[in-house]
């Protein structure tokens, strides 16, 4: 059976977004995922749904157990995943609102857990990665915020930084002379992990701010990021829904 489960990001955070939700504690081989799973309906559709970030946003990006909290979604009957990210663009055609359907991630970061193969003593794992976000999820998310009319870019190159905090002016133009879109702390580690656990993944992520490599502008701040995602956290909770009803 076909279950959906969802990893909300920053500004999702502990929004009732389930009909009906039940907690339940699920404990991993990895330790315990960054908050209890929450079980309920998204218009008679059943899903599960794990906060990135833990309640209240306690954790910081390299805090995040992320092999825990896709496990803990595995075990529990999850066969795909969709993740809603904040992010910084990288791109002046990326507005703040807009929508990012991920397609291709550059992983910056250095301190993280993120293999579930940490030893070869029972044969070498090495997981293709070519293009690490499930594409018919991507179609899935693409297509519904079209009949949306939301402002979605189909694709897009997410760099994903160690954090907690901002890049310098000069790691932000280098990052777009690499070819990233968009920036954020937490999705290439996540989808890493997905694809070594063969679990479908997709992330919209919603841009909330330029970086810093655009000088006509103020440097992002936190409050800012909260800011105008907490204000269209309802169009991601809308996307996310009707997706869900459109799976198929």
């Amino acid at each position: 059976m076909t279950q959906i489960g969802i990893i909300g990001g920053s500004g999702l955070d502990d929004r009732q977004i389930l009909q009906n939700p039940v907690l339940r504690s699920v404990e991993t081989p990895y330790g315990p995922p960054s908050s209890p799973l929450t079980f309920g309906h998204i218009k008679g559709h059943p899903v599960v749904l794990v906060d990135r970030h833990g309640r209240g946003h306690k954790l910081s990006p390299s805090q995040v157990n992320y092999r825990a909290n896709l496990y803990a979604l595995k075990s529990q009957g999850v066969t795909h995943v969709l993740a809603t990210t904040a992010c910084g663009s990288l791109r002046e055609e990326i507005q703040r609102g807009d929508f990012v359907i991920l397609d291709q991630f550059i992983d910056f970061t250095r301190l993280r857990k993120n293999t579930i193969y940490e030893s070869f003593a029972e044969g070498a794992h090495h997981t293709a990665m070519a293009d690490p976000f499930d594409p018919g999820l991507r179609r899935l998310l693409i297509d519904t915020a079209r009949q949306l009319g939301f402002a979605v870019h189909p694709k897009g190159t997410v760099v994903t930084i160690e954090g907690p905090r901002f890049s310098t002016r000069a790691e932000s133009n280098m990052f777009r002379l690499w070819g990233g879109d968009v920036i954020n702390m937490s999705v290439a580690t996540e989808a890493i992990v997905a694809n070594e656990m063969q679990i479908p993944y997709a992330a919209v992520a919603m841009s909330t701010d330029y970086d810093c490599w655009k000088q006509d502008e103020a440097p992002v701040s936190w409050d800012q990021i909260l800011e105008v995602f907490t204000r269209n956290a309802d169009r991601v909770t809308e996307l996310l829904a009707a997706a869900i009803l459109n799976f198929t």
